[in-house]
């Protein structure tokens, strides 16, 4: 048969037509060190396939699987290379597909869960109904004919009690990765961590534009007929246009994005969990008081400075409130209380 290697930006790099023993899967498993692919090829019960991880909606590095295939010709299989960076999927077709395999990770895990803290319970309450005949120390009697079994019971009581902790463990283990699935979603629309991924995005876009004009970015000069930079810059539109969706959600939900013309200086900051003087207003933060000022305390002013005039900057992203010198001096002894 022959092997099919395939890349699409929709699809990811398949490698289908092999089959057990022919000899693929010893190429196949190892690393190919080339540009961006730096991973083993594994194999895909669902797709009944060879799959590279984290290959959907990326570029491929060509001379990568050039080489792959070269190898294969060399060991004897015919092989095809197939490839197609143009064909892929919309970044919101993308995203929701992520977060689609995120709540089945998170539902998956919790039967694994929920599977390991019943197999625990098991396992204690067999090692407790064993111990039950040696409620009152019933010490093991050398030589009497009750010693074997007494022995026996000793061990599997002492084996259950290990599973039953190596089971508590596992269900701890996969209730961690449940939640972490379960909050994918919130995680990546977080409005602050949001705000410094477009921050990002945009440069990029902006670098994208200059190589497409014939102008250097990021220290370095791309060909403007390059048909990659025509995807990227599709790409990056896309991506800036979902995310700026979900802060205009944010917003409608009350989230505030706050910016230089909201400070001045004196006015005081909410910077996690502290109110911080603004000693300085930027244009995409605000300096403060060093932050170790405000270890144990609720308000910080600029005299409170106690390590040699350090300052801190908080960018507008990490800001969850503001306060005018006049407000702070109302409500300080209300703060300073709580």
């Amino acid at each position: 048969m022959t092997i099919e290697i395939t890349h699409t930006r929709r699809a990811g790099t398949l490698i289908e037509g092999t089959s057990r023993g022919d000899g693929s899967a010893a190429i196949l498993g190892l690393r190919e060190y080339g540009r961006t692919q730096r991973q083993r090829f594994r194999w895909s019960r669902n797709l009944d396939c060879w799959y590279l991880p984290h290959s959907r909606d990326h570029a491929t590095y060509t001379p990568s699987l050039e080489r792959l295939a070269q190898r294969l010709r060399d060991a004897g299989f015919e092989v095809t290379l197939t490839i197609d960076n143009a064909d892929r999927r919309s970044f919101s077709e993308a995203e929701k597909g992520r977060e689609e395999k995120a709540d089945s990770r998170a539902e998956r895990f919790g039967g694994y869960a929920d599977n390991a803290a019943r197999n625990s319970e098991a396992a204690w309450r067999s090692s407790h109904e064993i111990s039950e005949r040696f409620a009152f120390g019933q010490p093991i009697l050398i030589g009497h004919h009750s010693e074997g079994r007494a022995r026996r019971d000793h061990e599997r009581m002492d084996n259950a009690m290990r599973k039953s902790i190596s089971e508590r463990d596992r269900a701890r283990h996969w209730a961690d990765r449940e939640a972490a699935a379960a909050n994918y979603e919130r995680f990546r629309k977080d409005p602050g961590r949001t705000l410094r991924r477009l921050d990002k995005l945009r440069a990029d876009l902006r670098a994208v534009e200059k190589w497409q004009s014939g102008q250097s970015a990021k220290g370095f000069s791309r060909n403007p007929a390059d048909p990659e930079l025509e995807i990227e810059h599709q790409e990056l539109t896309e991506e800036i246009a979902h995310w700026e969706t979900v802060i205009k959600d944010a917003e409608a939900r009350g989230f505030k994005i706050w910016s230089k013309s909201d400070f001045r200086r004196g006015d005081f900051v909410h910077h996690r969990g502290t109110w911080y003087e603004v000693l300085r207003v930027n244009p995409k933060s605000v300096t403060i008081p060093h932050i170790h000022n405000g270890t144990g305390r609720r308000i910080v002013r600029a005299t409170d400075n106690r390590h040699d005039g350090w300052t801190w900057t908080v960018p507008y992203d990490d800001v969850s409130g503001r306060k005018s010198a006049d407000e702070m001096q109302q409500q300080q002894p209300q703060a300073e209380a709580a």
